[in-house]
């Protein structure tokens, strides 16, 4: 009955009305919980949290965000640095990597996290506080698209994502790995969320750098993390998530 609403109904009218059924839905299922309730835990009405649209066959989740730290953490794992260095990625990224190896976490923004193995600080990716040649371990993660476009107060600068991309060949070190992310398909800038790249651009942008292997989050996700994945393939994405992992 729903999915045939749906097809005869305007969305906006579809989905208010969905929502009406399923909050009497809701009401219908308290008021038959409060009846058989076992009385562990207070239930009242006053107490009410309604949650209207978790009652589905699959778990959803971001395909880029759930499969690039996954990736990423095999990657390390590979590596097995003393320690890690990550610039600004997702914090999902730091938190759990810093269970099985030491990680420093830096962001123009700084996270007050509190973890054993797990250090915070600030830093500009346009100046990072390290040494040339210096580190062993660096990511960088869905973070380079974002450089210069003021998104997180930094300065606007068309190239700064290149000058980003100077500052991480800078400090690592011969031998060292990079772990870099960023979104890929047709080259283009949806200001001022982020740039998405082309495959050769970004090779082109390490060409002092050896990749050791790309892999592609298709903008579906349906085939999960690809590995080797070629160039062709991320072209054709409109917004894919790109996964490389050069050394020096």
């Amino acid at each position: 009955m729903i999915k045939t609403f749906k097809k005869i109904i305007p969305l906006p009218i579809y989905r208010f009305l969905l929502k009406i059924y399923l909050y009497l839905r809701f009401v219908s299922d308290f008021c038959k919980f409060t009846k058989i309730n076992d009385f562990r835990f207070s239930v009242s009405w006053k107490d009410r949290y309604p949650q209207l649209f978790d009652n589905i066959k699959e778990t959803p989740f971001e395909n880029h965000y759930t499969y690039h730290p996954a990736w990423a953490s095999r990657i390390v794992s590979k590596i097995t640095p003393k320690v890690h260095i990550d610039i600004s990625s997702t914090l999902n990224f730091c938190t759990i990597v810093s269970a099985f190896v030491p990680v420093n976490f830096y962001d123009y923004r700084q996270a007050n996290l509190n973890l054993s193995n797990l250090k915070t600080e600030y830093a500009d990716l346009l100046n990072l506080p390290f040494a040339d040649n210096s580190i062993e371990s660096i990511s960088c993660m869905h973070t380079i698209e974002h450089i210069g476009l003021g998104r997180y107060g930094d300065p606007i600068d068309p190239k700064g994502d290149l000058k980003a991309i100077d500052e991480l060949k800078r400090v690592l070190a011969p031998g060292g790995s990079l772990i870099f992310v960023v979104p890929v398909g047709y080259p283009k800038i949806q200001y001022n969320a982020h740039r998405i790249y082309s495959y050769k651009m970004v090779i082109n942008y390490f060409k002092e750098l050896k990749l050791e292997e790309f892999s592609l989050i298709k903008e579906s996700g349906d085939e999960g993390v690809i590995k080797n994945a070629t160039e062709k393939m991320a072209d054709n994405e409109h917004y894919g998530c790109g996964c490389f992992w050069f050394k020096k």
